[in-house]
């Protein structure tokens, strides 16, 4: 599987989201930890998860997973790049080491195979991960598979923009098969993405304020591992909210919380799996 990813970033076809999220990590302290903490407790809409059993889909940096360990549950992290992997593993080796109740290896949302050796959970959780797997409603077919009767799915997949979302496809494209192109198109794409709050910041006479706390009280991220991750976050599919609520109503899912996004951002769907 490590070839198979090794090939994909070399011809162009995958960006490289672990060696991303090692540079997150630098920047991890207690306070965002905490955020991760919250806001994983609010859309699950749960204070612990205490004996509860929780599958992290696409680990990433580890973060969720680490927060739903401390939220008390038994996990089970993978991820499809093996530097993903690497970040999770260091959390794990800072916050609980040889910890029987975190288990870290790699895995693909798209392998049925391996899922099915690992049974089902009460709490499924994939954030921005499946829309890169290059095989999107596959991977959404899949995770709702590993989720208990009476489960809780909580995934995230980027908002369907329609002209907007092709012409990011583009630049994503453009970024991981073009490297003479990736510091222009990141320095373009933060032009565009972030210059309103930094106008405004200059102009309140606090330089940049706005990227300094950029998370706070959010979900505990960093502006810049995002902004790379967002120009280079390749292959990159979206759906629309009701595409997701009628793909999991079909499968015996319903509704539990819904944040919407009205841009380029994530559609959070919490759903629960009937019994």
């Amino acid at each position: 599987m490590s070839q198979e990813h090794a090939v994909e970033v070399a011809s162009g076809n995958r960006f490289e989201f672990g060696k991303n999220w090692q540079n997150f990590l630098r920047s991890l302290d207690e306070a965002k930890i905490q955020d991760a903490e919250r806001s994983l407790s609010q859309m699950l809409g749960v204070s612990s998860l205490q004996g509860k059993t929780f599958l992290d889909i696409g680990s990433g940096s580890g973060l969720f997973s680490l927060a739903a360990r401390k939220l008390g549950a038994t996990v089970h992290s993978f991820d499809y790049d093996p530097d993903s992997i690497a970040c999770t593993q260091e959390l794990r080796r800072r916050y609980f080491p040889n910890d029987s109740d975190w288990t870290v290896e790699q895995g693909s949302a798209l392998d049925r195979a391996y899922l099915s050796r690992l049974g089902q959970f009460d709490v499924v959780y994939s954030w921005g991960v499946l829309h890169h797997t290059g095989q999107m409603w596959r991977a959404l077919e899949n995770a709702g598979l590993m989720v208990a009767p009476g489960g809780l799915l909580f995934i995230a997949i980027y908002n369907d923009e329609g002209t907007k979302s092709r012409r990011w496809t583009w630049v994503k494209k453009t970024y991981n098969r073009s490297k003479i192109m990736r510091g222009p198109l990141l320095f373009g794409s933060m032009l565009h993405l972030y210059w309103k709050p930094i106008v405004k910041d200059f102009l309140q006479l606090h330089p940049f304020r706005s990227l300094r706390n950029y998370g706070s009280g959010g979900r505990g991220m960093s502006w810049w591992p995002d902004l790379v991750d967002w120009v280079g976050g390749y292959p990159f599919e979206v759906a629309k909210p009701e595409e997701l609520f009628n793909f999991y109503r079909d499968r015996g899912f319903e509704l539990v919380q819904m944040t919407t996004c009205n841009d380029l951002g994530c559609n959070e769907v919490v759903f629960r799996k009937k019994a």
